[in-house]
Parts: structure tokens; sequence; C-alpha cells
């Protein structure tokens, strides 16, 4: 059973709450394991107590919600469950998972939304480390750096699913945040080193993209997000001096994925029609796939598909969605070359040879590492990926 969280400083005055979306149209789930939890509905009036250890059920009820004891017994339905820890400071179980703060679960049109509200810096305690994993001394300005990143990035985009109920996803949707059994000794010193900073823009939060390695060079904005002219968000060569890429000690610096001519086939079958609108019946040859674009930062900018009597042109950011790998999962990053066996009639084999990982706007997770060990601080990391930013203390 998850032990109780380390101790964290009171919020500091101005430091919001944020909302965090752990689960969405969920059919069912479960509360506690841990500490004694109080269950009320959306006055704040008591429905239910569920004693230190025990694990009760979240259930929908035709338009409502309630929580079943493990005897079977519910509580009245309503249409939202507040929930809170009977010892302060304690965390609640979700799933079997520890979470600070308090919980909130809604009715929504398929099921149950839960959601997760803390103090802003208790939040990234269980962001830094769940993005970056665990890290050795060496490392920590990466840390730093990406705690900075990802305060930024909640504050920017605050009440960002409020039609939902909640302002971040704790997924790769926004950043990864896996509770207290995400918090690590490193994560607590980064967050609690770099408190209530952000990167600005004219004196507003700016767009903090980040993803895991950007393969040599990052992307321009507007090559992936349309909204994102941004003049921090621009394309550098993310190498040292001696040419070597910061992040070529990433697992996913260089990669290759590779496809038969029926793997092909299957995987466009089924991408085409959901990414591009294409109908199923369309795809029954691959007669050629080729790179017909190139973006400024040498990703592919446009991807031609050859069927059997139409093409297919594929924008570079959708590319990554329609040319899934084997597995199904998308492509690693939209920085690959292709060879195709038997191009030009039916695709028998195809190749991708690429590099990097995610979609290479702004920070590079790998590349700050690596600028971490060659002994750069978190400053001059996020000075080298948003170029022309002004790092500020929002309180």
């Amino acid at each position: 059973m998850p032990g109780a969280p380390g101790p964290v400083a009171a919020p500091a005055p101005g430091e919001p709450d944020i909302r965090v979306g752990l689960a969405v149209g969920a059919s069912t789930g479960t509360l506690g394991g841990g500490s004694g939890l109080i269950v009320t509905d959306p006055g704040g009036a008591y429905l239910a107590r569920i004693a230190a250890g025990e694990v009760w059920r979240l259930a929908i009820t035709g338009t409502g919600l309630a929580v079943v004891s493990p005897a079977g017994g519910r509580s009245t339905p309503t249409t939202q469950l507040g929930v809170i820890s009977t010892d302060s400071g304690a965390p609640i179980l979700f799933n079997g998972r520890s979470y600070r703060g308090v919980m909130t679960v809604l009715r929504d049109r398929t099921g149950m939304t839960v959601v997760n509200r803390l103090p802003l810096e208790a939040y990234l305690l269980g962001v830094v480390s769940a993005e970056m994993g665990r890290r050795s001394p060496a490392d920590f300005e990466a840390l730093r750096a990406q705690a900075v990143v990802s305060r930024t990035y909640a504050l920017r985009n605050l009440h960002r699913w409020d039609a939902d109920g909640f302002d971040l996803y704790s997924s790769v949707a926004d950043q990864v945040y896996g509770g207290l059994g995400s918090e690590t000794p490193e994560g607590l010193e980064a967050v609690t080193a770099t408190g209530g900073e952000v990167l600005t823009w004219n004196g507003a939060p700016i767009d903090a993209f980040f993803y895991s390695t950007c393969g040599g060079r990052t992307a321009n904005g507007t090559e992936v997000f349309r909204g994102a002219d941004r003049p921090y968000l621009r394309s550098i060569a993310d190498v040292a001096e001696d040419g070597t890429a910061y992040c070529s000690i990433s697992p996913r610096f260089r990669w290759r994925e590779e496809w038969s001519g029926e793997m092909l086939r299957a995987t466009l079958h089924r991408t085409l029609p959901e990414v591009e609108g294409t109908s199923p019946g369309a795809v029954r040859t691959v007669r050629d796939v080729r790179i017909t674009g190139i973006t400024g930062s040498g990703r592919v900018g446009q991807l031609t598909i050859t069927l059997d009597r139409s093409s297919v042109d594929v924008d570079g950011p959708l590319v990554r969605q329609v040319l899934r790998s084997p597995a199904g999962d998308p492509l690693r990053s939209s920085t690959f070359t292709l060879t195709a066996a038997g191009a030009g009639h039916r695709i028998t084999r195809l190749v991708a040879e690429g590099a990097g990982a995610g979609h290479g706007v702004g920070f590079c997770q790998w590349g700050a590492v690596g600028r971490s060990r060659a002994g750069q601080d978190y400053r001059r990391i996020l000075a080298a990926y948003y170029p022309g930013t002004v790092l500020d203390r929002r309180y």
C-alpha cells in the first residue's frame, strides 16, 4: 500500500489549483484502500464514509453516480460526487493509485469523469519524473528545465478542457501526470528549486511545447501546429560544438520500421479512412508511398500514397497518424526516409529509417539531459529551446 505523501510547502500566495482529468467516459472505477474517505454530493452533503483500507466501487446509475460498498450497499445517486480524505494531507486512492488533493467524479455523456484537484506545485511533483523518469545528479538541470516547462504549460492551458470539467488530461494529450506514485526526490528538488518560475513572451506564459527526442534539429512551430507561429518556436540545430547531437543518448535517436506489402495495405486500409476520409474500398492495392515534400527542418512535409486508381496526399502533421508502425503506434517522428520494394506496381516491402521521437517543436527532453550532462544549467537549456523568452517568477 502506498505510503503517506512526503512534506510539501503550503501553496504560495497566488498559486492556482489545477484540475486533472484522470479518467473520461469510464464505466467504473474504485476508491479507497488507504486512509479513510468521505464522499459528498454537489452541495457538500454527506453521502458515504469509506473506512481506511476499504475499497468501494464507483458505479453509473441511470443518469447519476453512486459509490458501492464491498457488501453491496450504495450511496444515493447524484450527478456529481466529491471525495476528500478524513486525514488532512493523506492521499486519495483511485483505481489503486495515490493522488494528493481532492477528487470530483462527474457524470459525463458516456460514463464518468474523474478529476483530481490540487495546487499547481503539488501537481508538478507528479509530472516531472513521470515525464523524465528517474535521473542521476548529472541530469538535475534537465529536470529543473522540465519543471519550468511543465509549469508554463499548465498555466498557459488552464481551463483548456473547461467544458469537460477539468483543465488538463493526465496523459500525453497534455502532459503525463502519475500522482504520488510518480514522485521522486529529484523531482521534488527540481520543482522546489524553480518554484513559481515560468517562461514568458510579452508578459504572458508561452506555448511550451515539448517532446522526447528531436534527432539533432528541432522543428519550426508551424511545421506541426498551424497556429504556432511564434518567434520562440523556431528550428535550431541541437548539437554540441563537435557536431554531436545532444539527444544522441536517447534510445529513440535513430529508429527503423518495416512493413510487408500486406501489412502496409492493412495499416492504410485502417488509417486513411480515419485520417483522410478515403473510402476503405479504394485501399485495395498500394502501388507507391513517396515523400513529396520536406519542411525547413528536414521533416516530411507531405507524403503521397498511390493506390489502385487514385493518389492521396497526406500533410506533414498527419503523416505519423497515417503511416503507423506495424504494432499500430503512431510513427515515432516525421523525420525519416523511405525505401519501397515494388514501387510503381505493388509495394511488397516498405522500410522507414528515422530520427527522433515526437513532434519536434520546442523543448527536447533527451536533448536537455545531454545539455545538463555537458554542464549547462536550466536557464541556458531553456534559452536554447525557446530563444528570446523571459524566465519570470509568477508566485
